[in-house]
């Protein structure tokens, strides 16, 4: 197989028709399907992965009658031709939100106990303000989030900070305090003065381990003094789950104030405290790749839904 570097001494580089059709025989294992999904004919794709090999020096595919696999060059190549792909797409949105902001499509990125709570006003914002900006929301717990942003799958982030990541710049939106839900007649209901300590002794109910919100009520119970051996009960994987076991008196939770009315509101087995002043909070923000061509538009959306979100019970931060 040709060297990279032909006799004359220019290298060869691969060409991005070449990485997409190499990109989807990879994926598809299938010269017919892969063909199918970037509008190829199949004699064109077999041409163009040929022609990556020749370019690279190196055979990325095994051919047999019945079935195509990777070799094992093929596999780290498919990874970086992806990587490319990926990158050079994210370019071209770029270049295009450039052109005209708050056009185009926008892959937003929100935490589950943030989703319920404030899509609402996104979703509403965007439509009256924003009406040419094709938004798609991806709901996941933070760690994916990240990794999506990194990689250039999701654009903008909506979730609680700090996140202490670098290359990512946070757009701080707003601080909301935790409120103490427990069954009715628990002897905390009804308070407005709770101390942070009255959290050391609870029967505490949490989300599921990689809920941000789970290591949060973690941090704030660390705070108050709660001895790390003290027993916690994980049994929700969502706030409405977690809410309906407190209703039947497996213990008491920790909710956002953003979260409270909507499940709590219906519930006449539930009773709600608020701390004392200082009282537990966290911070939700907009999260961007640092350096993002699209970072003065989004800090417009930012200021936009700061103004779109006056009306819950949180505190706004300042632009």
């Amino acid at each position: 197989m040709a060297s990279p570097t032909n006799p004359g001494g220019r290298t060869r580089q691969p060409s991005l028709a070449q990485l997409r059709a190499f990109a989807a025989v990879a994926e598809h294992l299938h010269f017919r399907e892969a063909a199918a999904e970037i509008g190829m004919s199949q004699p064109a794709l077999s041409g163009a992965v040929s022609a990556l090999e020749e370019a690279l020096g190196v055979q990325l595919l095994e051919r047999t009658t019945r079935k195509v696999l990777l070799s094992p060059a093929g596999e780290r190549v498919a990874a970086r031709a992806r990587a490319v792909l990926d990158a050079v797409g994210a370019l071209m949105e770029e270049a295009e939100a450039a052109r005209a902001p708050f056009t185009g499509v926008l892959r937003l990125g929100v935490i589950p106990t943030v989703a319920p709570y404030l899509l609402p006003a996104v979703l509403r914002l965007v439509h009256d303000t924003y009406p040419d900006l094709d938004l798609q929301v991806h709901e996941e717990q933070t760690a994916s989030l990240l990794d999506g942003l990194a990689h250039g799958r999701l654009d903008l982030l909506l979730l609680a900070v700090p996140l202490g990541v670098p290359q990512v710049t946070e757009i701080p939106l707003f601080d909301e305090d935790f409120v103490l839900v427990a069954p009715k007649e628990h002897w905390l209901g009804g308070r407005g003065d709770i101390p942070r300590a009255a959290l050391k002794e609870l029967d505490l109910l949490l989300l599921d381990e990689g809920h941000c919100l789970r290591d949060q009520a973690l941090d704030i119970c660390r705070e108050a003094g709660r001895d790390e051996s003290t027993p916690v009960t994980t049994s929700a994987a969502g706030l409405s789950t977690l809410v309906q076991l407190v209703a039947g008196g497996l213990g008491v939770t920790l909710l956002p104030r953003t979260a409270l009315r909507v499940e709590t509101a219906r519930n006449d087995l539930l009773t709600t405290g608020y701390f004392a002043d200082p009282a537990p909070s966290r911070r939700i923000a907009l999260a961007m790749r640092a350096g993002s061509g699209r970072q003065p538009e989004f800090e417009e959306f930012a200021a936009a839904l700061r103004r779109a979100l006056r009306g819950l019970p949180v505190r706004i931060a300042r632009g």
